[in-house]
């Protein structure tokens, strides 16, 4: 008989949800995050306390991940479903009070303070994006092969946030989450006409953004996108990042140069490397191997949140945990192109790996999420 179909007893009915949880996202979420401190340790050491004190800082939000993570498996992931547009109106309440008085760091004006917390609505908006799209594609009753015209509240529930985030001016983040949404989109499932139709628009936004890139991009990332085909036009300036990333991966060899022996990480030649650049810091230190062993590990998360997918309960389960797997996958790939000299570089952080608690919180979320529907797939 298939187990779906037993009759449970009142008190079995509870034990249900633990049947169907995803152990392996959870481990390997956790092994991420801990490399991550261990190369932001790496990449802080140097400092002194001011080092110390941002891999505390890191160590205080994966605990908070972690706390977050816990909560969130305790209700059903239908409740995103059903709050699915005050989520996604909250967080657009949230990029516009950033570009009104967010506080500015770095030419970008991207972060909320609320008392001692600082916080990147951006992140988040990638998350409220997916749930919004996820609602919308699961009540059009799973039919296929959508109009033109059906897709024109998905774009337009895309500009806004994507518009909001350009102006503070994050190019990285607004580019995720315009893969996040095409992606879903796609595994939505388009018709020819409306394909075509969706590429013209999407070429559309790309000649308006580069019509008025003069006034939405700070002039070092005019630069950045200008030396990306050939960064030694400008080796000590837009260039230098991507050219010391390539120096410090290219020296780790197969095998690594060893647990605080990268020259480029511990000589300070190597900019931002807690963050954006902690790949580099990783490729350096534990080489060729450790890479490999690092991106098996995003491989392996990315094939369980497929599998979620395919094991979901209902259309909106299925289409939230693609988004979310999508939403880790464009972090990674971005990421490690951007470091590589593959991508320009945009400021995208490796997910769990980056220093950043708002990047850490979102990619936690986007776990629990997944473990959550795949946790419900046999309860009604």
């Amino acid at each position: 008989m298939d187990r779906l179909t037993i009759p449970l007893h009142r008190s079995e009915r509870h034990l249900v949800p633990l049947v169907g949880f995803e152990w392996s996202m959870i481990l390997i979420s956790l092994t991420l995050a801990g490399i991550g401190l261990v190369a932001v340790f790496s990449a802080t050491v140097a400092s002194g306390q001011p080092g110390r004190s941002l891999v505390l800082r890191q160590v205080t939000w994966c605990s908070m991940g972690l706390v977050l993570m816990a909560a969130s498996l305790l209700f059903d992931y239908d409740v995103l479903r059903r709050w699915a547009g005050w989520l996604y109106v909250a967080v657009v309440g949230a990029l516009i009070a950033a570009w009104v008085v967010g506080k500015i760091a770095g030419g970008s004006q991207r972060w909320l303070e609320i008392g001692f917390m600082r916080f990147q609505p951006s992140e988040f908006a990638k998350l409220a994006l997916v749930v919004i799209l996820a609602r919308y594609f699961a009540d059009r009753g799973g039919r296929g092969n959508p109009e033109p015209r059906e897709l024109i509240l998905p774009i337009l529930l895309t500009a806004l946030p994507v518009g909001l985030v350009l102006v503070q001016p994050d190019l990285g983040t607004a580019g995720v989450m315009l893969l996040i949404s095409l992606s879903m989109i796609a595994f939505a499932g388009v018709g020819r006409r409306a394909l075509w139709w969706g590429a013209a628009v999407t070429v559309g936004i790309g000649v308006l953004i580069f019509l008025v890139g003069d006034h939405l991009m700070m002039e070092y990332q005019k630069k950045r996108l200008m030396t990306f085909l050939n960064p030694g036009d400008d080796p000590l300036g837009a260039g230098y990042h991507i050219l010391q990333s390539q120096i410090a991966i290219g020296s780790g060899g197969v095998l690594g140069k060893g647990f605080l022996q990268g020259t480029q990480n511990q000589l300070m030649f190597l900019p931002v490397k807690h963050t954006d650049f902690v790949f580099s810091i990783l490729a350096e230190e534990w080489g060729f191997i450790g890479c490999i062993a690092v991106l098996g590990l995003y491989l392996a998360l990315f094939l369980c949140g497929l599998g979620v997918v395919g094991k979901a309960r209902d259309r909106f389960g299925a289409l939230t945990a693609f988004g979310c797997t999508v939403m880790l996958f464009w972090h990674v790939t971005v990421n490690v192109g951007m470091v590589m000299g593959l991508l320009p570089v945009v400021g995208v952080p490796l997910s769990f790996l980056s220093y950043g608690g708002s990047s850490l919180l979102a990619a936690f979320l986007a776990v629990a999420i997944m473990v959550n529907i795949s946790m419900r797939r046999f309860s009604y």
